[in-house]
């Protein structure tokens, strides 16, 4: 082996390490920033490469921190626990009901936000709101793990929902709406599965019965519009809310637009959280300076500084191996294309975690020789098991990693172990049957 790709290797490796054990809770952006100045400084990466990759990963980068943006706005304005208590009202008092209600609420946050945004805040909402309901230790867990599972794997129907999958967008040169079109049918069915096994493997510990009305989630605190003199009573904070949810869903529908008219989806995704920002100005008087610190910035470097990494990988022969590997396995044959795809994209995202497999995954595919079609396919495979397939082991997505750290902190006892006593039976199965799925559907529309 070359000296040149001996040190790329270990400098990705130990990166990676660093990444996943995060000593004294450094912030991921730390060891990826360090890895990636290593890579630059020997020589792997040159520096017309840094303008590809910053050329790439630009856009994505600048939509998901206007996400971010947006949903910390929302906090401000006490959304998310108005969404809790709307859970619980709505739940009438069953375990079951709140079951499903939890779910499709992660769904949509990520929807409409993105993957670790819904972790972030989702997670400690449900915490507080099953702590408020008197639940013990076993009880919660279905209602967490499932939230957290669904949270992450909904970053596939949209693409809009993930960094990483944003950025294997601008490399495969495909457009949002028609990685919807694609992909919505296929990951939704295949999201549905996922939740039905889950409910079946946590049937038997699900409480049959739950408080309907919880306190401490409705303190001033967590509902700062209730102290304006513009909104004094429950009608007319829910009428508020419901307006700022149809403005976040506007947002949204704006992204597959200019998506579909080669409108840069930055440029939406920036107007709809700067009218936010204004809006949360005139009814809070919160100036929009606080963003400079609450923004986690850090996405941004940390999405550069792994794609600099993966970069070097490909410079040095990584995805001519897996091309020589995978090339004869699925040319021809979108089926093939779509499942083995999907699994060398689950099998490295649990090893390397998603982030650099997903990247190593879309710039191998570019150079397989692919048909158009073949080509979509293979991506939305890397896609589904990058989002899905990751979730076997709690290392697959720094999202995962984050539930399992917000567990902690919230003292919800919960192992590794016993994260994969659930995922060994559920995510296999989900995955198989959504890459399979997608086969069937892409070949129903084309």
């Amino acid at each position: 082996m070359q000296p040149l790709a001996f040190i790329t290797i270990i400098t990705f490796l130990v990166t990676l390490g660093f990444i996943l054990w995060r000593p004294r809770n450094i912030n991921e952006s730390i060891p990826a920033t360090i890895g990636a100045l290593i890579i630059i400084l020997c020589g792997t990466v040159t520096l017309p490469d840094l303008l590809i990759i910053l050329k790439t990963i630009s856009d994505a980068a600048i939509t998901i921190i206007a996400t971010i943006v947006m949903a910390i706005v929302l906090e401000s304005f006490g959304f998310f626990n108005w969404v809790a208590e709307k859970l619980a009202e709505k739940a009438k008092g069953s375990g079951i009901r709140l079951f499903w209600y939890v779910n499709f609420l992660c769904f949509l946050m990520t929807l409409f936000f993105n993957n670790d945004g819904s972790i972030l805040i989702t997670t400690p909402i449900l915490i507080m709101l099953l702590n408020n309901m008197g639940l013990k230790n076993h009880q919660k867990i279905p209602y967490l793990l499932s939230g957290g599972l669904i949270a992450t794997a909904s970053s596939a129907p949209i693409g809009v929902s993930n960094i990483v999958n944003l950025i294997a967008l601008k490399i495969v040169d495909m457009s949002l709406y028609s990685h919807t079109a694609m992909m919505f049918v296929p990951s939704t069915l295949g999201l549905l599965i996922l939740v039905a096994l889950l409910f079946l493997y946590f049937r038997k510990v699900l409480p049959k019965t739950v408080p309907t009305k919880v306190t401490g989630m409705s303190l001033p605190s967590y509902h700062p519009i209730k102290q304006g003199s513009f909104q004094k009573t429950k009608k007319d904070r829910d009428k508020f809310m419901r307006n700022v949810l149809l403005f976040v869903f506007a947002v949204r529908a704006s992204l597959f637009l200019a998506s579909y008219f080669s409108i840069p989806i930055s440029v939406m995704a920036v107007f709809g959280s700067l009218v936010l920002l204004c809006w949360r100005w005139a009814y809070l008087k919160i100036s929009p300076v606080d963003m400079i610190k609450k923004t986690p910035w850090y996405i941004i470097v940390f999405a550069f500084s792994m794609y600099v990494i993966i970069y070097g990988l490909t410079n040095i022969g990584l995805t001519d191996w897996l091309i020589e590997t995978m090339k004869p396995m699925i040319q021809g044959n979108l089926l093939n294309t779509s499942v083995l795809m999907g699994i060398l994209l689950s099998v490295l995202s649990n090893i390397f975690n998603n982030h650099p497999a997903l990247m190593v995954g879309t710039i191998t595919l570019t150079n397989l020789g692919l048909d158009p079609l073949s080509l979509k396919v293979a991506y939305l495979a890397n896609v589904i098991g990058s989002d899905m397939g990751s979730l076997l082991l709690p290392m697959g997505t720094l999202a995962t990693l984050m539930w399992m750290h917000i567990l902690k902190d919230g003292k919800i006892k919960f192992s590794w172990w016993q994260y994969i006593k659930v995922t060994i039976i559920v995510i296999p199965p989900t995955t198989i049957f959504t890459l399979i799925l997608l086969y069937y559907w892409v070949t129903w529309l084309f």
